[in-house]
């Protein structure tokens, strides 16, 4: 991610309720994810948890990319 996009992250972070919420969930998800692939085993159920939350963590990331998108849009405009 360059510069540019990453400047308009951090604002869209400041100035947009919705797109704020989804980076804070989507940092909750990462720490998550981390605490369970840095076990060395992972039951039945974490596997299956750890499937969920990527699917979960990718769904907003999607999100926030189409955010970015269309306020990218907005000021070509």
């Amino acid at each position: 991610m360059n510069a540019q996009s990453q400047d308009l992250k951090a604002q869209l972070i400041e100035t947009d309720q919705e797109f704020h919420e989804l980076a804070v969930k989507h940092h909750e998800l990462e720490d998550r994810l981390q605490q369970l692939t840095a076990k060395t085993y992972l039951s039945e159920p974490e596997q299956v948890e750890e499937t969920n939350l990527k699917k979960r963590k990718l769904q907003l990331k999607d999100r926030m990319e189409d955010i970015i998108r269309r306020r990218r849009d907005q000021e070509q405009q």
